[in-house]
C-alpha cells in the first residue's frame, strides 16, 4: 500500500476526521424547553453567579482546544492555518480514541505572538485545557509562558513537553538496563529548539546528569554568543563543565545522544567515541540523525527513534492523551513539573523488570494501561503547585 496515496483518498472520503454529536435528544417541546429557551436561562444565571459552575453545567470541563498557527507542522514548516487543519483534526481524533477526551481544532491565521496570546486567552473560557501544537520556536516558549500566566486552565505545548515526558520514560528504563545511576551521565542533545530545550529541562528535573545542548553552532555554554533568550537561560543549568566545540567534539565520552534536529548528522566515528553501552535516540523525522540499525552496528547498546518501523519508538501518543485526561478529570489549573516527572516514571514502570530488554524499553501506544497510568500520575499531583 502506498500510504501517502491511500491517506489522501481517505481524507477525501472522510471530509474531516471529527464531527459534533449531540448529547441531548430533542423529541418534544418539553425537551426543547429544557435544553434551550426558556430552561437554559437557569443554567446561564447559575454560571453568572459562579463562573466555576461552567464546568458542571456545560461541556467546558471535558473539552480541549488544539491550537496552532501552522508555523511548524510535522516537519513541513510554516504551511499556514488551512494546511495544518488535517493534523489538528488528527490530534483531536487521538485524544478521543485513546482517552475519551473531546477536542476542537483551532487554526489561527497569524504568527504574531501578541495576537496569538490575546486570541487564545479570549477563547479559553470555553475550554477545560489548551493544547498548543506545531508553533515554531522560539515564539512557542513565550506564547506558552504568557498564556500560563493569564489563563485559569492548563496550557500544554505537546511538541515540547509530550516529547520530553516520553523521552524521560525511555531513558529511565535504558538506565535500568545499562546499570547507570541518576546523576552520573553525560547527555548530549542536538537541537536546541522547542523539543530540545524541553527535553533538557525535563531530564535535569529528573536528575539524570549533565546535559549538553548543541545547535547548528555547536555546544551551548554559559557565555556563548548568538544565543536566543531561552538558550541563554538553559546555558545556566546545562553543560556544567562548559565544554565547547561541535557535536562531534562533545559527543565524545558521552553516555546518551538525543537528536531532535535533522537527518544524517551522526556518523560511525561519533557513535564509537561514546562510552560503553551507549544510549542513542535519534528522533528527527522522517529520517533520523542516524538510522537505528546503523547506530546499533556501530556499537550503541540501546537505540530508539521517532520511526514506527523501528524498535523503541519515542511517540508522543504515550503522553498527551493521558495528560489531558488527568487534567480534565482532576480540574487541574496548570501542568506542574511533578506531573511530568511522575508521568515519565509511570510510563516506564508499565514494563516489568522481567519484560525489560534492549528492544523493549517503552510500551506500545496501544497498551491500554498507558492512558490510565499517565492520567493517574497527573491526578495525584493536581495540588502540587
Amino acid at each position: 500500500m502506498d500510504i501517502k496515496e491511500e491517506a489522501l483518498k481517505k481524507h477525501k472520503a472522510w471530509q474531516g476526521k471529527i464531527e459534533v454529536i449531540s448529547r441531548v435528544n430533542i423529541k418534544s417541546r418539553e425537551d426543547l424547553s429544557l435544553a434551550y429557551t426558556p430552561g437554559v436561562a437557569e443554567a446561564c444565571l447559575e454560571i453568572k453567579n459562579d463562573n466555576k459552575k461552567s464546568y458542571e453545567l456545560t461541556r467546558r470541563g471535558h473539552l480541549v482546544a488544539v491550537i496552532t498557527d501552522g508555523s511548524a507542522v510535522l516537519g513541513l514548516g510554516n504551511i499556514g492555518p488551512e494546511a495544518s487543519m488535517p493534523v489538528m483534526e488528527g490530534k483531536c481524533v487521538l485524544l478521543k480514541e485513546f482517552a475519551g477526551v473531546d477536542a476542537i481544532p483551532i487554526c489561527l491565521d497569524t504568527n504574531d505572538v501578541d495576537e496569538l496570546v490575546r486570541t487564545i486567552y479570549l477563547i479559553s473560557k470555553s475550554f477545560g485545557a489548551i493544547n498548543l501544537e506545531d508553533i515554531s520556536a522560539p515564539r512557542c516558549f513565550e506564547i506558552e509562558k504568557r498564556l500560563k500566566e493569564i489563563c485559569d486552565i492548563p496550557v500544554f505545548h505537546d511538541d515540547q513537553h509530550g516529547t520530553a515526558i516520553v523521552l524521560g520514560a525511555a531513558l529511565y528504563n535504558a538506565f535500568k538496563l545499562t546499570g547507570r545511576k541518576l546523576g552520573d551521565a553525560k547527555i548530549v542533545i542536538n537541537g536546541a529548539g522547542a523539543a530540545g530545550i524541553a527535553i533538557a529541562r525535563h531530564l535535569i528535573n529528573m536528575k539524570f546528569g549533565n546535559v549538553i545542548l548543541c545547535d547548528i553552532n555547536g555546544a551551548i555554554y554559559d557565555g556563548a554568543e548568538n544565543l536566543n533568550p531561552y538558550q541563554a537561560e538553559m546555558s545556566k543549568i546545562t553543560n556544567l563543565f562548559k565544554e565547547k566545540g561541535s557535536l562531534k567534539d562533545v559527543i565524545k565520552n558521552s553516555d546518551v545522544f538525543i537528536g531532535v534536529s535533522r537527518a544524517n548528522l551522526v556518523d560511525e566515528e561519533m557513535i564509537k567515541s561514546m562510552n560503553h553501552d551507549s544510549i542513542v535516540f535519534p528522533m528527527a523525522n522522517p529520517i533520523p540523525e542516524i538510522m537505528p540499525s546503523l547506530a546499533k552496528s556501530y556499537g550503541a547498546r540501546i537505540v530508539g527513534s521517532g520511526r514506527s518501523d523501528s524498535k523503541n519508538q519515542i511517540n508522543n501518543l504515550l503522553a498527551f492523551p493521558g495528560i489531558f485526561k488527568g487534567l480534565l478529570e482532576s480540574s487541574a489549573k496548570k501542568v506542574t513539573e511533578k506531573m511530568k516527572i511522575d508521568a515519565s516514571i509511570s510510563i516506564a514502570n508499565i514494563i516489568s523488570d522481567t519484560e525489560l530488554n534492549d528492544d523493549y524499553i517503552i510500551p506500545d501506544p496501544f497498551d491500554k494501561r498507558v492512558v490510565i497510568k499517565v492520567s493517574e500520575a497527573v491526578k495525584n499531583n493536581k495540588d502540587n503547585f
